[in-house]
């Protein structure tokens, strides 16, 4: 069984209840941008800032090599979240809200609902036995678009 199979599958284990899986389809990917939009906040050196470079694209780029290690469609996949994640940051950081204080918002409401679709599930969160599934699990929301798009991951 690959690696990503495997993942899967013991994310899945604490992830049957149906309306845990609606709130994490909602909440993780949520996630995923808000910790993007956390990390793109932190201010960068001037050498690097003048490049157009944050600490955001530069996290980026060892974490999308590790899902496309995993598989290359669920690589190419989080590479259109990240840049959504990266355009609609852009948008924000243009108006007058900062970006750090929508990401700690959007943060703290997910993780909420998120450890209420646990309660409801009975399952503790997966990467509380495993830090990997903190990544893992944007990839698994991916992972179940694919399938119902009938393409292999």
């Amino acid at each position: 069984m690959r690696d990503i199979e495997r993942l899967f599958n013991e994310y899945s284990e604490s992830h049957m209840n149906p309306t845990n899986k609606m709130i994490h389809n909602l909440a993780v990917p949520a996630i995923y941008f808000s910790v993007i939009g956390l990390v793109w906040s932190i201010p960068v050196p001037g050498f690097i800032e003048q490049y157009g470079v944050n600490f955001a694209h530069i996290i980026a780029i060892p974490v999308l090599y590790y899902y496309f290690l995993l598989s290359g469609p669920i690589g190419a996949a989080m590479t259109l979240l990240t840049i959504a994640c990266f355009l609609i940051i852009e948008q924000i950081a243009q108006s007058t809200v900062p970006v750090w204080q929508v990401s700690v918002g959007v943060f703290v409401i997910m993780w909420i609902l998120q450890f209420i679709g646990h309660a409801i599930e009975g399952k503790r969160p997966s990467f509380f036995t495993d830090l990997r599934f903190l990544l893992i699990g944007p990839a698994w929301v991916w992972g179940s678009w694919l399938k119902r798009l009938n393409i292999s991951y």
